[in-house]
């Protein structure tokens, strides 16, 4: 089995459709040089027949970056791995946790946790197919699974093929009657399952995600065993909540920047090569809206980046104007 020697994953940030694509992550990998950025879910198909610059691309300063996939087939997972390898993520993740209706028809995601023999199959071609390591993103269970039976059964029978690395999101999935968003709030969480699990498979990777929801809520359970913690919309949401202090706190390296401001600074060169590159302002600024959430300034900060999302031709003069809106709150 690989393993994961760099331990960026005591950290890490969800792959969340629509959200975490490369400009959130290069916002994200200002915050921190450490946590572990993971892309949307991107299927098998698209890597293979889609636009793979415009869905694999990143920049440089992301990595530690993940690729996760979505898919079923064995055959096309391995084509698509190896495709993400080329590119240089350093691992490539299995989806098996999304509950969404388009998700479950194409047989891949959460629906996944009632297959773990295919499942194992998937991995075991992906892992022949690349030298990345390859890692699993999964539930604890789905429907009317018993969980605390399920859940072992599917570690103990993907990790034969190869997979040291779980992130196991501690709620069941429901296929039928819940949303995606009704999904990640109403089944109830079990960090005490997924605790028993790092016990009862010490030799795994095991990262919880699940209900996380800031950087001070990370050490307890690091201390209860937990190899990582996984955090999704409460970084995005509010991401110096998460992301600022990390590199200190789980690593104990000096952290890139030391307040919200700095970060939003740092990232006035990338947002001017990409609005030099021809892109819109909105493409980036519309991740960094919750930077300031509880801070003065934070509603000036969220409304000028909002109206200049609807210009084509806003640029930096908009955003250096919400910077010096933070600066007269700030002195405030």
């Amino acid at each position: 089995m690989e393993k994961n020697t760099n331990n960026a994953f005591r950290l890490s940030i969800a792959p969340m459709m629509d959200w975490t694509d490369r400009h959130c992550r290069v916002f994200h990998r200002t915050l921190s040089r450490r946590a572990e950025l993971y892309t949307e879910m991107v299927t098998a198909q698209a890597v293979i027949h889609g636009d793979r610059d415009r869905l694999l691309g990143y920049e440089a300063e992301e990595h530690p970056v993940v690729l996760q996939l979505g898919g079923s087939d064995p055959a096309l997972l391995a084509q698509a791995s190896a495709i993400g390898a080329d590119y240089g993520y350093d691992a490539i993740n299995l989806n098996c946790g999304c509950p969404s209706d388009r998700v479950q028809s194409g047989c891949f995601g959460a629906v996944l946790m009632e297959k773990a023999d295919l499942v194992a199959e998937c991995v075991a071609a992906m892992r022949a197919a690349q030298p990345r390591p390859v890692t699993v993103k999964c539930r604890i269970g789905v429907d009317d699974q018993v969980a605390e039976e399920v859940l072992p059964a599917f570690l103990e029978t993907v990790s034969s093929a190869g997979v040291s690395h779980f992130v196991i999101h501690a709620r069941k999935a429901w296929l039928q009657g819940l949303s995606p968003k009704e999904n990640r709030e109403i089944p109830p969480l079990n960090y005490e399952l997924a605790y028993a699990m790092k016990r009862a498979f010490p030799q795994l990777e095991l990262c919880l995600n699940g209900g996380v929801a800031s950087l001070d809520a990370v050490p307890a359970h690091l201390e209860a065993g937990m190899d990582g913690v996984m955090i999704g919309r409460a970084a995005y949401h509010d991401p110096a909540n998460v992301l600022l202090g990390a590199d200190s706190r789980l690593w104990g390296d000096e952290d890139p920047v030391k307040t919200a401001y700095e970060a939003a600074v740092a990232m006035r060169p990338y947002i001017a090569k990409h609005l030099e590159a021809g892109g819109r302002l909105h493409h980036i600024t519309r991740h960094m809206l919750g930077l300031f959430t509880g801070q003065p300034g934070a509603r000036a900060w969220r409304r000028l980046l909002s109206e200049a999302g609807g210009r084509r031709e806003a640029g930096l003069a908009d955003y250096d104007a919400a910077l010096a809106r933070l600066d007269a709150s700030a002195a405030a």
